[in-house]
């Protein structure tokens, strides 16, 4: 399972420090490459010759003697995952906070790798509430916490936080890799796609040329990233097969709020890409409407916005996204949406671009978020665009 993978290992000042010679020695055994960071402190409870001899690489504690003032960058975009254990209290507590007074640190802050972190403090140190507080920063972060265990400690007490056996670290990895790396692991999205449909009588409609295929292909895109998804699916004849989404379909305007204002309460991402008809018909006749004169005339009445409303009662670390399909002034347009509906990015479609737009496998977007970060997608695979959509949700989670 770890044949071939890439392994930084941090380690540092805890008397847990001695379990990474082991954990070494069966990261080697199961075939990964390891690297090995120490803290100044942690060399004082093993040698860094200890550690370089069985991983056969250098072992990197000041970055004065790691090569090049530029190397933590390199290392950091090296590793498949960046491990740290033991991770003292003092550890990380600089990681939570942004610290970086060695080259441990330095490194985890340009780690572009998944980090997980095996706490290793005695513990009234581990129940306390500023320790707590920091692992539920790096929670948040995106790292992943490998659980402690309950015994005999350093102090001599019994109880919470040693670290875990190094044979329990590598169980943690095979999970961690055979399920590769799933960033919106626990999360819930809802993703809104396709048109609506809105009778005009029981064989005429008013709708658009949506077919779903960029609705469904986030929904698929946030279900690879590890997401529980509900698509709620206007009238379409494609549809998604994957395990992590369940789809419910709708049919009109009014159908598809009615079920995005039920599901949203749980929704940590929403991301409204489905084509809704702003107007309906305000009357809608029981029986087929017959030929007679040379013109009909239908009034028309406002649907009710969902994202606007989505927007209003948006909860703390709700994440909403919009769709904007515009053909002039399209800057403009998408930002007063961004604005006025409260959305924390707006995905902007311009059907002057050649190959984007409705029907198409193709779409080239532009992202604009609310923190003012920018970032055009050239024209792709409608799969790709979602992918690409998808990261910078993630990001927006971090930001």
């Amino acid at each position: 399972m770890l044949q071939g993978k890439k392994i930084l290992l941090g380690v540092t000042g805890s008397i847990a420090a001695y379990k990474a010679a082991l954990l070494v020695r069966l990261l080697v055994k199961e075939g990964a490459q390891v690297k090995v960071l120490m803290t100044p402190a942690a060399t004082e409870f093993i040698t860094p010759l200890t550690l370089s001899t069985l991983s056969k690489q250098e072992v990197g504690v000041t970055i004065s003697e790691h090569g090049s003032w530029s190397n933590h960058v390199m290392l950091g975009r090296w590793a498949d995952v960046m491990l740290i254990a033991p991770a003292s209290a003092n550890t990380m507590a600089k990681m939570a906070n942004g610290i970086t007074d060695n080259l441990l640190l330095a490194v985890y802050l340009s780690a572009t790798c998944p980090v997980l972190f095996a706490p290793a403090m005695d513990e009234d140190m581990w129940f306390h509430p500023a320790t707590k507080a920091n692992i539920a920063k790096l929670l948040s972060y995106g790292h992943q916490q490998i659980p402690i265990q309950k015994g005999e400690l350093a102090s001599g007490l019994f109880g919470e936080g040693r670290m875990a056996e190094p044979e329990a670290i590598i169980a943690y990895l095979h999970d961690f890799f055979s399920k590769g790396n799933k960033p919106l692991a626990g999360k819930t999205a809802l993703v809104s796609a396709g048109p609506t449909q809105e009778p005009l009588d029981p064989v005429r409609f008013i709708s658009n040329h949506s077919s779903g295929k960029m609705g469904i292909a986030l929904a698929e895109a946030l279900a690879e990233a590890g997401a529980n998804v509900q698509l709620v699916l206007g009238p379409t004849h494609l549809s998604t097969q994957h395990s992590g989404v369940v789809t419910t379909r709708v049919v009109t305007a009014a159908d598809m709020f009615s079920s995005c204002m039920e599901l949203s309460p749980k929704a940590d991402i929403i991301v409204m890409a489905a084509a809704v008809a702003d107007y309906r018909p305000k009357n809608v006749a029981d029986k087929k409407m017959k030929k007679k004169d040379d013109e009909l005339n239908i009034e028309l009445e406002k649907t009710k916005d969902i994202a606007r409303t989505l927007g209003s009662q948006k909860k703390n670390g709700q994440l909403l996204i919009g769709f904007s399909l515009e053909t002039n002034n399209e800057r403009e347009f998408a930002l007063k949406k961004l604005q006025d509906k409260n959305l924390d990015m707006v995905v902007l479609n311009s059907l002057n671009d050649a190959g984007a737009g409705f029907n198409y496998d193709t779409n080239k977007v532009l992202l604009l978020s609310r923190n003012g970060k920018e970032q055009a997608l050239p024209l792709q695979s409608k799969q790709e665009v979602a992918r690409n959509i998808v990261l910078a949700i993630i990001d927006l989670q971090h930001a």
